[in-house]
């Protein structure tokens, strides 16, 4: 999976959680809690829907790296990565 497609389904996962949430005008260095009304129990969901959807696990301890759209990008590639043969 590119970075695009990654970036695509990040989006995806959190229109799900964010309906509201103008994905096109996500501000990609800025946390989603300033960006728009993400609580934890949204933010929560949205860990979970990228476990889910990626396959991979996210340990609590890393949640702080998915705040904002760049940070995510770059863990989940390094998560990804090492998952790959």
């Amino acid at each position: 999976m590119n970075r695009e497609q990654l970036k695509e389904t990040v989006l995806r996962i959190l229109g799900s959680i964010a309906p509201d949430v103008d994905l096109a005008a996500v501000e990609p260095d800025v946390e989603f809690r300033d960006q728009f009304d993400f609580d934890s129990m949204d933010f929560l969901n949205f860990a979970i829907g990228l476990h889910k959807e990626l396959k991979i696990d996210i340990p609590e301890i890393d949640y702080p790296k998915l705040g904002a759209l760049n940070g995510c990008l770059a863990y989940l590639e390094q998560a990804l990565a090492r998952r790959s043969p």
